[in-house]
């Protein structure tokens, strides 16, 4: 494929990183965005110790203005981005009737308003180049719903509905926008519930029809289908990576 710059945020770690990871395999620029810099300096050092071309920026996603920084800087050091992935989130387990009203806008300051700026943020870009590809990531939970997580359900819910609507108004451009919902993945996020109590894994891997927990890798797989020049004619699509856990 052509060496395009993409933007991973939420790209240190879990899903984020192995989306980071395999787009700078293909050939890729990528800038990881991520609340610890640090973290994202070093697995671009990674990155570009591998042979690929990466930088590490500390980006908080319910910032705007560190996200058009995050966005110049890409764009002095990198080149226009026309690939974005929007792997930042937030899981905040509580009782509904626990949830304050801080927690419920953190929930929708990082899954649903930073996904919205900084897809606001990058288009600019994608039209001028007439050409550009988005990737959100929203969860597995949007279809079943989810006790214990009403504003991380709702909140990727608005994901869905974003990206269907970012769809159908920028497809002219040729820009696609679709959404991975993950079902049932290892990673940071999902390992601090079961330590919290919230899952089994034993239990939920019995529950999944392949038979196994997800990988970052699974998703990485399907965002670098859905970044590529073969899925021009995929857009507004949810493609779910489960297990089979949701059909």
């Amino acid at each position: 494929m052509s060496s395009r710059t993409a933007i991973v945020t939420g790209g240190a770690s879990g899903i984020g990183a192995a989306v980071a990871s395999r787009l700078a395999a293909d050939g890729n620029l990528v800038a990881i965005f991520d609340l610890d810099g640090e973290a994202a300096v070093a697995l671009a050092s990674e990155l570009e110790q591998a042979g690929g071309k990466a930088i590490g920026l500390a980006v908080d996603v319910t910032d705007r203005a560190a996200i058009d920084a995050g966005i110049d800087e890409t764009r002095a050091r990198l080149g226009r981005p026309t690939i974005l992935v929007t792997s930042a989130g937030l899981s905040i387990e509580r009782n509904f009737l626990d949830v304050t009203a801080e927690m419920w806008n953190q929930s929708l300051a990082v899954n649903l308003t930073g996904t919205f700026d900084c897809c606001q943020a990058v288009l600019p870009d994608m039209i001028a180049e007439g050409w550009g590809r988005i990737v959100t990531i929203s969860s597995s939970s949007v279809h079943s719903g989810s006790a214990w997580l009403a504003g991380y359900v709702a909140a990727k819910s608005g994901v869905v509905g974003l990206t269907k609507s970012l769809a159908l108004e920028f497809a002219r451009n040729g820009i696609t926008v679709n959404t991975i919902p993950p079902g049932f993945v290892d990673t940071p996020m999902l390992r601090q519930a079961v330590e919290r109590g919230f899952f089994d894994v034993e239990g939920q891997t019995e529950r999944t029809p392949v038979g196994r927990i997800g990988r970052p890798e699974d998703i990485a797989a399907a965002c670098a289908y859905l970044v590529s020049e073969e899925a021009s004619y995929v857009t507004g699509q949810i493609i779910g990576v489960n297990g089979g856990r949701n059909t």
